[in-house]
């Protein structure tokens, strides 16, 4: 049996499947709870329902861009762990860099089946967990203080502006996309010093497409003030960047 049939087992079906059933019945209960608690304070039910129509209304595309991570990293990392990152509490940008950084660390040249090996997903399934449980850890002991600041009752008499934390994620993501940017730059530009274009130009054509349908949802949001677009602009730039990856792969 090799690593994928392993990777996607009844074994691994069965235990990711039953943690994502388990955080689902969560979802449902505090549903139920928060619609009954709505009825006790008096609020619309009809008001109510049509706010859950919406949010699993606009749920829908965004769950498109989560299901293409699933199948991306399903390829190498089998169908059941990539279900259960990106189900739970796994971000769709944070699962594939991190899976392709851990890759690198342990040899790999590229994120593939051919490549994987159990000692190579025991790495990378180790370190995509670790990294992204600081989050919940940390709330036990400092989210009461950090909403606090969120709401401005911890210093009601200073106006409150953008935070650390806004202009840390910020400079976080700058610092990712020049990153990323810089290596697809390095692997088109060769030559001693000579520039010398002669590289993969696929992932800069499909960073550019990508960055170009993310500004236009922008414009759309702040200019036309559509707002709800705003939920569909993840999604709809990666769809439109893999869309423009096969098309130029067919093309040239």
């Amino acid at each position: 049996m090799n690593i994928l049939s392993q990777l996607n087992s009844v074994p691994m079906y069965m235990i990711c499947g039953g943690i994502v059933m388990f955080v689902a019945l969560v979802c449902l209960v505090f549903m139920v709870r928060a619609y009954r608690a709505g009825k006790a304070i008096g609020m619309d039910t009809s008001k109510m329902k049509r706010a859950i129509i919406a949010s699993a209304t606009f749920s829908i595309l965004p769950g498109v861009g989560i299901l293409l991570g699933v199948i991306a990293l399903s390829g190498s990392l089998g169908t059941p762990w990539p279900w259960l990152r990106l189900s739970v509490i796994g971000a769709l940008h944070y699962e594939t860099q991190v899976a392709q950084a851990a890759a690198e660390q342990v040899g790999m040249n590229t994120l593939s089946s051919a490549e994987m090996t159990p000692k190579a997903f025991t790495t990378i399934a180790l370190l995509m967990s670790v990294c992204i449980m600081w989050g919940m850890v940390l709330s036990i002991f400092f989210n009461k203080r950090y909403s606090k600041k969120l709401t401005g009752d911890d210093k009601p008499e200073k106006k409150k502006g953008p935070g650390f934390g806004d202009s840390a994620m910020t400079a976080m993501f700058i610092g990712l996309v020049c990153a990323y940017i810089g290596s697809y730059l390095g692997n088109f530009v060769s030559g001693n010093g000579n520039f010398t274009f002669t590289g993969n130009w696929m992932p800069l054509a499909v960073a550019a497409v990508s960055a170009l349908t993310m500004a236009g949802f922008i414009w759309l949001q702040e200019k036309k003030k559509q707002a709800w677009v705003e939920s569909f602009s993840v999604a709809g730039s990666m769809i439109l960047g893999m869309a423009a990856a096969v098309l130029l792969g067919m093309a040239f």
